[in-house]
């Protein structure tokens, strides 16, 4: 009766370990999101579920995505914490990725779109040959959105842009980002516009990976 009792109990428990999550029910694993082959840590307090975009100024369809995204975010779950991390491939990557740091660190989240429409809607491609060029025009910008010469140098070249710079380049490698925008899950998985099937496809797979997450 005990050997008996252990085989039932040891079935139930592997039954329960099989048993599909109902959250990713709609969704295929290596379809329409994939599994990173090594998980990466995130920046959430423990509880909390990061949803993470690796994004690049000059690409069009990260500008594109870029409204649907601020939607969600406004009405995603309240355990869910969204960061953005600019994709680091090479050096225009990095002068993009450091406007964005830059204006982090300045506390104006809302010049995040007036860079996107700098670049898609105005032609200004706020890149240069070099880095001491590209400052020149990053700091006319920055002017531009009533930013001191004084407060931008501070923010520039501060410690935490230098980190979160650092960061970033080596999350592109980790992550091993071939394409933007790809949307991250808890540090654990991947997928993008064209694997969900659509952008509202995309934004109700990235809940459903996090509630999943929030679950385990």
């Amino acid at each position: 009766m005990l050997l008996a009792a252990l085989i039932t109990g040891a079935w139930s428990l592997n039954a329960c370990a099989r048993a599909p999550d109902p959250a990713l029910a709609s969704w295929k694993a290596g379809t329409n999101y994939q599994l990173l082959a090594t998980p990466q840590p995130t920046s959430a307090q423990p509880g909390r579920i990061e949803v993470a975009e690796v994004f690049w100024y000059g690409c069009g369809h990260c500008y594109a995505l870029d409204p649907a995204l601020e939607s969600w975010q406004a009405n995603k779950a309240a355990y869910v914490d969204f960061v953005r991390i600019p994709v680091i491939w090479g050096p225009t990557h990095r002068q993009h990725a450091k406007i964005y740091y830059t204006l982090l660190a300045l506390h104006r989240p809302e010049l995040h779109k007036q860079v996107f429409d700098a670049i898609h809607q105005h032609g200004e491609q706020l890149i240069a040959r070099d880095e001491v060029q590209a400052r020149a025009i990053h700091l006319a910008f920055f002017e531009s959105k009533g930013v001191s010469e004084k407060d931008f140098n501070a923010a520039y070249d501060s410690m935490s842009v230098a980190v979160n710079m650092q960061r970033a380049e080596q999350l592109t490698k980790n992550f091993a980002i071939a394409n933007v925008p790809t949307l991250i899950v808890n540090g654990k998985y991947s997928t993008s516009v064209g694997e969900a099937g659509g952008t509202e496809q995309l934004l109700s797979l990235i809940s459903d990976l996090a509630a999943s997450e929030k679950n385990r």
